[in-house]
């Protein structure tokens, strides 16, 4: 659906060829259907937000205030900071007249005059691409002043950040937008869809998502209801990284495929020699799983059935249900030779650089962890930091303004929880390999 052209033969990212397959045809239909009448097919059609979180499309455009007789903005978060994600990227450099078009059809059915693409400061090709697609656009009429002789009128601006993690979050990204720090806000009540960019009622929503709008306007949002599984439709793409023979992006629809099919026969398997060991199914920030565990689910009927990891659906419900998350679809992928301790450190030390640090828990205990892990890989480890270390990750979750505490959190509370062992075994290891290096006298 949305990756249809992605790597296709003589397919290039102008307006051009976009309109040669049928692009914008969709807007073109859109801006002649009541604009109530966009939302209720994207509600319909279930739509889920591609970004992390999952929170219905058509509910979170329900809830703008369309009273206060304020503007309404839209914000593209094309900041795609997550580690393990890079789909809303491709989509930029491949095909960035879909993401325009989904934009210009979300404004339209929510009477936006103005909008913004937030894009990732370490994107700017991408950025470059945008500004030249909105070019194009706007001198075929279909950005800018009277649409289509529609009499409706929408700017789309370009807003490059300089590369914080913590913009990805939305109010933080707002924050951002209007020239300050990226401090998230408080929750009620700066809720983006009341109060948002300039204290105006504000959508926020993902390059992917913007992208599905396009194709739940052409098929009808009870149609794209019926693409994936209840609660969990559409397609859904997934970044693979790691210890894969074939590590990539692929497009699936939403709960049809299971993680050991996308690992095992999609991208190949284990490398030679090797076997899987850990998979982190949503970006670094979900809890990860442990190859060998198994998940007992409660069914509809009240029966229950269990899973292995290989079994999980790629779905945001029973992802959930596993203890994790679907998160942005990034699927980092670690085997036998990989040491979790390690592993961790290196995902302590990015969360404690990207704390904004305007909560306390969240900026000291970030960089704890991160301390606490970075003495255990420089062979000054204990026996006890495992322990150490997840005490700290206790005490920030859930305490925090935004879910960067989670973030930061899962990681070190999962890693602890599944391979504690091996955070034990690690300060014997590392001891008597420094017993080892000791000169002989």
């Amino acid at each position: 659906m949305i990756f249809r052209h992605i790597d296709e033969p003589g397919y290039t990212n102008d307006l051009a060829c976009y309109q040669r397959h049928g692009g914008y045809g969709i807007l073109r239909k859109a801006v002649t259907m009541a604009p109530q009448a966009i939302i209720d097919e994207v509600r319909k059609s279930g739509l889920r937000g591609r970004g992390g979180a999952g929170f219905p499309c058509g509910v979170k455009w329900g809830l703008v205030d369309r009273k206060s007789g304020k503007p309404i903005y839209l914000i593209v978060n094309a900041d795609e900071s997550e580690p393990g994600t890079f789909k809303d990227r491709y989509i930029i450099h491949q095909d960035p007249h879909q993401l325009l078009e989904g934009t210009m059809i979300s404004c339209f059915a929510n009477n936006v005059k103005q909008a913004y693409i937030y894009i990732r400061g370490e994107f700017p090709h991408g950025a470059r691409i945008l500004e030249r697609a909105i070019a194009e656009a706007r001198a075929a009429n279909l950005c800018g002043p009277n649409i289509l002789g529609t009499g409706y009128s929408c700017e789309i601006y370009i807003h490059r950040g300089a590369g914080a993690y913590i913009c990805g979050e939305e109010t933080g990204l707002i924050e951002s937008l209007e020239g300050k720090r990226a401090y998230p806000r408080i929750k009620p009540p700066y809720f983006p869809a009341v109060l948002g960019l300039y204290q105006c009622p504000t959508i926020v929503n993902n390059v992917e998502t913007l992208c599905h709008v396009k194709h739940i306007v052409d098929m009808g949002g009870e149609a794209f209801s019926k693409i994936g599984t209840p609660n969990n439709t559409g397609t859904r793409l997934l970044c693979v990284s790691g210890h894969v023979q074939r590590p990539g992006y692929y497009e699936f629809e939403v709960g049809k495929i299971t993680l050991g099919e996308l690992l095992n026969e999609v991208c190949g398997g284990p490398l030679p020699g090797r076997k899987f060991k850990a998979v982190i199914p949503g970006g670094s920030s979900a809890k990860v799983l442990k190859f060998g565990e198994t998940f007992t689910l409660k069914n509809k009927d009240g029966s229950t059935r269990t899973l292995t990891v290989e079994d999980i659906p790629m779905d945001f419900d029973t992802m959930a249900a596993c203890g994790t998350m679907g998160g942005s679809g990034g699927v980092i992928v670690m085997d036998d030779s990989v040491n979790m301790v390690e592993a961790l450190a290196n995902i302590n030390a990015f969360y404690a650089h990207e704390s904004c640090g305007q909560c306390t828990p969240c900026r000291e205990g970030s960089l704890w962890m991160k301390k606490i892990t970075t003495r255990m890989v420089h062979d000054e480890a204990r026996a006890e930091d495992g322990t150490l270390v997840k005490s700290v990750a206790d005490q920030i979750a859930g305490r925090t303004i935004c879910a960067f505490g989670e973030a930061c959190s899962w990681p070190t509370q999962s890693f602890v929880a599944k391979f504690g062992e091996e955070f034990k075994e690690y300060a014997a290891l590392k001891n008597s390999k420094s017993a080892d290096a000791l000169p002989i006298v």
